[in-house]
């Protein structure tokens, strides 16, 4: 079905756009043992690339959890999980992507 100008009434979903993010894609050896472990690999990359940070949201696959935690519950549809909507709408400049999703952390720089 389409409306009036021949648009679709429901768009298909579509991936993220995280143009605006810088990507930094990690695969360490040894691979971290948990999330604790892939959080600090991260938070070394967020320093040497932003300096003082903020840890906006994350994404761990070993267990299925994100925070914000319930992020994704209204995505539950949506090309977009919860976790990278959040980073993206707040304000996230640089994603550490560790063992391709493995673990996800977004971060915003602080300008003191």
């Amino acid at each position: 079905m389409t409306n009036k100008t021949g648009d679709p009434l429901c768009p298909l979903p579509t991936a993220p756009d995280l143009s605006a993010i810088t990507q930094v894609e990690l695969v360490p050896s040894p691979a971290p043992g948990d999330y604790r472990a892939a959080m600090k690999l991260a938070d070394e990359v967020a320093t040497k690339r932003l300096g003082e940070f903020m840890l906006l949201s994350w994404y761990d696959r070993d267990r299925d959890f994100e925070s914000p935690q319930h992020a994704s519950e209204c995505h539950q549809d949506s090309a977009t999980p919860g976790y990278v909507d959040y980073g993206i709408h707040h304000g996230a400049t640089l994603m550490v992507d560790i063992e391709q999703g493995r673990f996800v952390f977004f971060y915003l720089p602080v300008d003191l």
